[in-house]
């Protein structure tokens, strides 16, 4: 059984890719880049430099690639973040979840982003990073405080994760992945 069901999904992935973009955003020292390592490859620094306006990864996970836009997230390159989502398959919002006074700033700049016309409809996954940490937010305080459910026009899904321990980013992939694009060659 398991030499067909290799066998199928090789000539699955002959015919069909999916491919997807996405723009990671976020307050600066959210994690994003981490992420973007721990989806990667897996990986987790601790000495992580700071994005300094954007950087662009592909990463291929089975027959789905993945291209990974991690903008910067001090406040002079948040004006660039509606320009890089624009037409992606999905946002990805990275905070902060043990850094509680930053979560009202990151509540009031996802909402002025998503106000956007070009940015409706949209998925959004909102990631509460750092929950290695014991201070760090459940994920239904998370949820309550950044206002999610108020969220109508788009697929919103939240998931805690920590970059530094790898949880959840599993979880984090499976959804990307069902938010792809496919395409027949």
């Amino acid at each position: 059984m398991w030499l067909l069901d290799s066998i199928l999904n090789w000539l699955r992935s002959l015919f069909f890719k999916q491919e997807m973009e996405l723009s990671l955003i976020g307050l600066q020292n959210a994690g994003k880049t981490s992420l973007v390592n721990a989806i990667a490859t897996g990986g987790y620094h601790e000495d992580q430099i700071p994005t300094v306006g954007f950087n662009m990864r592909k990463v291929t996970k089975g027959n789905v690639t993945i291209k990974l836009w991690d903008l910067g997230g001090q406040r002079r390159f948040r004006t660039m973040w509606e320009r890089y989502c624009r037409g992606v398959s999905a946002i990805l919002y990275v905070v902060d979840a043990a850094d509680w006074d930053s979560v009202p700033i990151a509540k009031s700049e996802l909402f002025d982003l998503l106000a956007k016309p070009s940015l409706h409809g949209i998925p959004l996954l909102v990631v509460g990073n750092k929950i290695d940490k014991s201070e760090a937010l459940p994920e239904h305080a998370l949820v309550e405080q950044l206002g999610l459910k108020e969220l109508q026009d788009r697929d919103v899904c939240c998931y805690m994760i920590s970059c530094k321990d790898s949880i959840n980013i599993d979880a984090v992939i499976d959804w990307l992945i069902k938010h792809s694009k496919t395409a027949s060659n």
